[in-house]
């Protein structure tokens, strides 16, 4: 561990290495209130893995933006946009009744000096707004620099260079068993191809690092609660997150902050050892995936479009556990939008000539059919039917659908379907298909491709790439 945090260094001998400060905090709320509160500063062990030359994010993602200023000057020293598990809570029902707290984390270079912390958050398509603002001393007894215990060793799945100029992504182990880390790094290795085998990311693989961590669990697999199945995993990864079954997300910040700690990270991707089709996906936080899955291929690439770009689900007759936003405002993401005349569209130099907005598409016949073979799929659940039969009607569905999607009169051009983020109408999409529409096997569309390169960029710090 010690030969690996000295080799990211050595890129530039003779500068110091920039510490990683976190910032845990409580957030609290329900549907209408929210309270933050400072729990605990900390120094991680790894050295801050960002681009010095991008210290400031001016991509416009994420509901909630962080900066940090200089409590002398007032000079802004680094910002970046985020969402998080209570961005998602306050937009289930359950949040109507009660409250709950979660545990969340900021992460920054240590400053030198003391500096001010400003939280902002939009919701309804209103600009970012501030929301707590606290003072940060780098030199306060309060700081807690103790590394917590040692995961075990950090693989080298990529390395392309120091982690100043890439993008650093960790995948993370939960359920595997000190056993298992050899089935772990085949199953990260894995996924990491699959990955790279996927546009932009194929094009721009030399701008990633990918490092691999595995703390053991002492059983084998992770909670399903729907089945009576609990798990203490290392990470805390479960499924049924906020009563979606196939949901999957920790809620211990603790454990994954500390076991991810150890490694140069921008992104996370927790592969959780399990076969029943599942992973979930928030921008800036982190990726799931039930990486024995059928549909682990899928799920990986589609969950991390989530995570790193702030990709919206652009499918429509899945049930969501989150509630409909009211009067349809103009949401953040880049792959959706309220909007359905070429003008207002957020990706209208994209648009391909002749096409028709909105555009045109075989949608009655597809909400017909995609909501009858939903209701299979509730079939199957509610008498507890094998899981092959479940992949079995996944493939079934698959078949049909890139049938009728593939052979549309505006296939593989950028336009505005409408049916997105979970309504059918009043939400568009920028093709007809995409990994965030479907799971039949096509590339992410030209907007989300756009998107991804974007983040890509701000990153490693490599010139923007033109338009695919």
């Amino acid at each position: 561990m010690t030969l690996l945090l000295a080799l990211l260094l050595s890129a530039a001998p003779s500068v110091p290495a920039v510490r990683t400060l976190r910032v845990d905090f409580f957030h609290t709320g329900d549907a209408s209130h929210e309270l933050f509160s400072l729990e605990r500063l900390v120094v991680e062990p790894a050295p801050w893995p960002g681009n010095p030359q991008r210290p400031l994010d001016d991509t416009g993602l994420g509901n909630y933006f962080f900066e940090v200023r200089s409590a002398a000057s007032g000079a802004l020293l680094y910002s970046r946009g985020f969402s998080s598990i209570y961005g998602e809570w306050e937009d289930t029902a359950a949040a109507k009744e009660r409250v709950r707290t979660f545990s969340e984390s900021l992460r920054f270079p240590l400053p030198t000096d003391k500096v001010e912390v400003t939280l902002k958050k939009r919701s309804n398509g209103k600009p970012f707004a501030p929301v707590w603002t606290f003072a940060v001393d780098p030199h306060s007894q309060d700081i807690d620099t103790t590394p917590p215990p040692s995961p075990g060793p950090l693989l080298r799945l990529l390395v392309n260079g120091p982690s100043s100029t890439k993008v650093d992504l960790l995948l993370l182990c939960d359920g595997y068993t000190a056993a298992q880390r050899g089935d772990f790094e085949r199953d990260a290795r894995r996924m990491m191809a699959l990955l790279f085998a996927t546009s932009p990311f194929k094009e721009r693989r030399a701008d990633f690092n990918v490092w691999g961590l595995c703390a053991p669990s002492p059983a084998t697999g992770i909670s399903r609660p729907s089945t009576g199945i609990h798990r203490r995993s290392r990470v805390g990864a479960t499924y049924d997150a906020f009563g979606s079954e196939r949901y999957i997300l920790t809620f211990d910040n603790h454990s994954f902050r500390e076991v991810a700690s150890f490694a140069p990270y921008d992104f996370v991707e927790i592969l959780a050892n399990g076969k029943t089709y599942g992973g979930g996906g928030i921008f800036g936080l982190y990726a799931t995936v039930a990486a024995k899955s059928l549909w682990a291929p899928y799920v990986f690439v589609h969950e991390f479009g989530h995570h790193f770009a702030g990709l919206a689900d652009e499918y429509f007759t899945s049930e969501s556990a989150m509630l409909p936003q009211e009067g349809r405002p103009e949401p953040w993401e880049p792959n959706v939008t309220a909007a359905n005349d070429v003008a207002n569209l957020k990706w209208k130099a994209l648009v391909s000539p002749g096409t028709p907005v909105p555009t045109p598409w075989k949608k009655q016949q597809f909400e017909t059919r995609d909501r009858e073979l939903q209701a299979l799929r509730k079939q199957i659940r509610a008498e507890n039917r094998p899981e092959a039969e479940m992949d079995k009607l996944f493939k079934q569905t698959k078949v049909e659908m890139t049938a009728l999607l593939d052979h549309d009169t505006f296939s593989g051009k950028v336009g505005a379907f409408e049916g997105a983020m979970y309504e059918s109408t009043g939400y568009y999409r920028p093709e007809e298909d995409c990994i965030m529409f479907s799971r039949n096997d096509v590339p992410f569309c030209h907007v989300c491709q756009a998107a991804i390169s974007q983040v890509i960029d701000l990153y490693s710090g490599s010139p923007k790439p033109a338009a695919p």
